[in-house]
């Protein structure tokens, strides 16, 4: 995300995406989130990126629902909430046909 607020980027695949460092010490001391990071340029990354698409899990033991539920109202993307995934560690078919009808359609 840090990338597409200064560059143009076709699309993006957002998977248990978070704005916050969620407590963490080492994700506060990387210097990408805010306060550290600076504030999320949400305008900008949506003019610089021509789709964005979003996938989080209810259940994600790592990143709660309510920080991917606020990254898609920021970027006004296409969320895709499900059930069961946990913090997707596996593949999942629902982002093979997302893509496959944003690809062809």
């Amino acid at each position: 995300m840090r990338f597409a607020e200064e560059h143009p980027v076709g699309g993006l695949v957002l998977v248990s995406a978070c704005h916050t460092d969620l407590g963490d010490r080492g994700e506060r001391a990387s210097g990408y989130y805010p306060p550290s990071g600076g504030p999320w340029q949400w305008e900008k990354i949506r003019k610089n990126t021509g789709w964005i698409i979003q996938f989080h899990s209810r259940d994600d033991p790592l990143v709660p629902v309510e920080e991917g539920r606020t990254v898609a109202a920021e970027l006004q993307s296409e969320y895709h909430e499900l059930d069961g995934r946990s913090h997707f560690f596996d593949p999942f078919d629902e982002l093979i046909t997302v893509l496959s009808a944003r690809m062809n359609g």
